[in-house]
């Protein structure tokens, strides 16, 4: 019941919105459609009514509270990729009240901040333009023509939710930046993508420049690529493979990410020494002839490597190679 369920609201749900797009639009349909129309509706609303019951009962009798149970019946009745969807809208209006307010989302005191968003502003800022004109023209255009007040709106309401949805776009990857902690790599694409990598994993990070990556969000044999404007700039080297949950829902595991970032040193920085901006670390053991306190080289050896490890020991956490220091207890 749960499939026919799932069927027949996707079926239904767009039939009934072009019916009342070509309502709205003048058009005149027959009486026996719109009751036909009408009827289906109020049966699917039944059925889903009937199925989410089900599933709220069974989550009940199953021992989960009433909030438990009610998130069970929507993820068991509302497919995954729906809800991301809702999710996204949602998380893109609270990022424009954020952006509003000059305020960032998931930054803890003492955490860098590493932003990605200036290599795509001004693309978005022509886009937004050219929107906004666009909006502008058609709706003088229809004005014009005669074109009735109901198509005209639905077409206006239609252009707006556009701009909206850029600027939304724009905000979500203004107020989520990516952020190193003493713990987690927490890595973001706006409202959809969040991926916290646990700095123990980390074997390497490096600035390397690439120019022709392909999609802002992808994973292919082991490679997440967050791209923007199709460039990457940092590769980080994982010693574990993590699990990835792509837009939409799906998983994937990764073992090197490559990212964009506006401050490509800065990340770069923060991880080889685990210094951040906002508190200095100070070492806790007196300097060794050959350690200079700035974290090394992690992909290199010998001198390097002895380096970054000294300045993990130091910092008092393990190395960024994720092996235990050479004569540590």
């Amino acid at each position: 019941m749960l499939r026919i369920a799932r069927a027949a609201m996707f079926a239904v749900l767009p039939a009934e919105l072009l019916l009342v797009v070509l309502l709205v639009a003048g058009v005149s349909l027959p009486v026996p459609l719109l009751v036909g129309a009408e009827v289906a509706v109020a049966a699917v609303l039944v059925l889903e009514a009937t199925v989410a019951y089900r599933l709220f009962r069974a989550g009940r009798r199953a021992g989960a509270d009433r909030r438990k149970a009610l998130r069970a019946t929507v993820e068991g009745l509302v497919p995954s990729p729906v809800r991301r969807i809702v999710g996204f809208e949602l998380k893109g209006a609270v990022s424009l009240v954020l952006w509003a307010a000059r305020r960032r989302d998931g930054v803890p005191p003492g955490a860098v901040a590493v932003p990605y968003s200036g290599g795509q502003s001004w693309t978005l800022l022509l886009l937004v333009f050219a929107m906004a004109v666009e909006t502008a023209v058609v709706d003088l255009v229809l004005l014009s023509t005669g074109v009735p007040t109901a198509p005209r709106l639905a077409v206006l309401v239609i252009d707006l939710s556009g701009i909206v949805y850029a600027l939304a776009f724009a905000a979500a990857c203004v107020t989520r930046p990516h952020v190193v902690t003493p713990a987690e790599l927490r890595l973001r694409y706006g409202a959809y993508l969040d991926l916290r990598v646990p700095r123990v994993l980390i074997s390497s990070v490096r600035v390397s420049p690439c120019y022709n990556e392909s999609g802002m969000v992808t994973v292919q044999d082991g490679r997440l690529g967050l791209a923007v404007g199709s460039q990457t700039n940092v590769v980080v080297e994982l010693s574990e493979p993590v699990t990835v949950v792509r837009p939409l829902g799906g998983l994937a595991e990764a073992t090197v990410i490559r990212l964009f970032t506006d401050t490509p040193g800065v990340l770069v920085s923060a991880l080889r020494s685990g210094e951040h901006a906002a508190a200095p670390a100070t070492p806790t053991t007196p300097t060794t002839p050959g350690i200079d306190g700035s974290g090394g080289a992690i992909t290199g050896t010998g001198t390097g490597r002895t380096s970054g490890t000294a300045t993990g020991r130091a910092a008092g956490r393990p190395p960024l190679s994720g092996r235990p220091p050479a004569g540590g207890p």
